[in-house]
């Protein structure tokens, strides 16, 4: 088959997973990633003992990443030593310096708004295995906020993550208009905050499946 007519399967990641049975939930489902969340302030914030256990009980080929905002660099070699992910996924205002220092792939978020340049913003975080756009909100992202997706740029040096607000009513218009390379959700799936509803996973992912027919 030909490269230019071959549809892409679009990745998925359940992000803010706080128990075992979300986590298998997502898996069983066809879930990527699912994402562990280390702020303090989330309510989706987990413990090294607890984010460990939910690692631990991973099928194999899902993928845990771990979300900072503005940690310090003790902060995430600790999480790297005892929870061991895959993938680090940063959402404050980190420098590219410090997201590349630890030696693991990593994703730099975006807030995205009118009036600020996604391009200039994201150039120099050019070594990042992806970059994530997701709402421009206070509590950096799981509030089911979107953002006006025309401001998603076509010019794109790295893998696009699309976030803020998606659900299994608008995901296959997402993916549809802005093909990203993965989606990730974390509200659009709950059925209160931290806590994931496996129907409404099941039938996020089949959307994203429909999208990419």
């Amino acid at each position: 088959m030909n490269d230019d007519t071959r549809v892409m399967r679009t990745r998925i990641k359940i992000c803010g997973i706080t128990r075992a049975e979300d986590a298998r939930a997502a898996a069983r489902a066809g879930a990527d990633a699912i994402g562990l969340v280390f702020y303090p302030p989330s309510p989706r914030f987990l413990s090294l003992e607890w984010a460990r256990e939910l690692r631990n009980d991973l099928p194999p080929f899902v993928m845990p990443v771990a979300l900072f905002v503005n940690p310090t660099a003790a902060e995430v070699y600790t999480v790297l030593e005892r929870v061991r992910p895959g993938m680090l996924q940063f959402h404050g205002e980190e420098s590219p310096v410090f997201c590349a220092q630890f030696g693991v792939p990593y994703l730099k978020a975006c807030r995205v708004k009118p009036g600020v340049d996604l391009l200039e913003y994201l150039r120099p975080f050019s070594g990042a295995a992806g970059w994530l756009l997701d709402s421009h909100v206070e509590e950096y992202g799981g509030v089911g906020e979107s953002f006006d997706w025309s401001l998603i740029p076509a010019e794109r040096s790295c893998p696009l993550v699309l976030s803020g607000g998606l659900t299994r009513e608008n995901v296959r218009e997402a993916v549809r208009r802005a093909r990203p390379w993965a989606v990730d959700v974390s509200s659009g799936v709950e059925s209160a905050k931290g806590i994931k509803d496996a129907a409404r996973i099941a039938d996020f992912i089949a959307e994203v499946r429909n999208a990419d027919v």
